[in-house]
């Protein structure tokens, strides 16, 4: 009898913020597989349910995810292909046994994880697999709750992106949405900010670094970051302004 794969949501950082039913699959796996972008780095998302979670006993195998580019309809680089062709056997070496395995990622499996990488490859080796994804916190929800101010309401459309688009691509979320969540800006800011003067939304615009954590900070000027903000950092663009009538209504 096959092991079953839970892919969770860790959340944006905060090991409270894991959900029960993810303490309740870490407590009761035997394995843990822990995805990790930096070669000589450790797994964020271990450390998270580390936190809420003893690890002790458990087998932890913690694997490099090449943090490298991955275009919609073209197959990656072969170094990425391969890593996660590593960490599919490294899993069904341990379900084909009949053990559970769990491999936890950054705020939820369905927003830019590798969690569904994992997924597809796992089940183009063996198509039988049992797969159980479990939800997280995004982090645009911590944001939202960090910044008091909601990520829409009524009407109003969303877009959720990475600010590593093509600037013809970012001009037209931005002139199109009326809430742009920027993903992924901590090595784009310049370019975020000349885009962000042109369509007048710097006024608008709210940078949320390391969201759900300790260090978890706010910035509203983003024209005066020197320093490259942290690689765990979002960009809230809402143009429509709040208002205790809004939201009474």
């Amino acid at each position: 009898m096959s092991g079953t794969l839970y892919i969770i949501g860790t959340g944006p950082g905060d090991p409270q913020l894991l959900t029960l039913k993810a303490v309740s699959i870490v407590e009761n796996c035997p394995v843990i597989i822990a995805p990790h972008g930096s070669k000589k780095g450790n797994s964020t998302a271990l450390a998270i349910v580390g936190e809420a979670v003893p690890l002790a006993g458990k087998t932890v195998v913690q694997l490099h995810f090449p943090m490298k580019k991955i275009r919609s309809g073209h197959e990656p680089v072969p170094e990425i292909l391969a890593a996660w062709r590593h960490a599919a056997e490294e899993a069904l070496h341990h379900l084909n046994k009949g053990i559970n395995v769990c491999f936890p990622t950054l705020g939820d499996p369905a927003i830019y994880s590798t969690g569904y990488y994992l997924y597809e490859t796992v089940c183009g080796i063996k198509d039988d697999v049992n797969v159980e994804f479990v939800p997280g916190v995004p982090a645009m929800s911590s944001c939202s709750a960090a910044l008091a101010s909601p990520i829409c309401l009524g009407d109003e459309m969303v877009a959720v992106i990475p600010a590593t688009f093509s600037d013809d691509r970012l001009r037209e979320v931005l002139e199109r949405f009326d809430t742009i969540v920027l993903m992924k800006v901590h090595r784009v800011m310049d370019r975020l900010v000349e885009l962000l003067k042109r369509a007048d939304l710097m006024d608008r615009s709210v940078l949320v670094e390391k969201a759900g954590t300790a260090g978890q900070r706010t910035c509203t000027e983003l024209d005066k970051i020197t320093d490259p903000p942290h690689y765990y950092s979002t960009i809230i663009v809402r143009k429509n302004p709040i208002t205790v009538r809004t939201l009474i209504n």
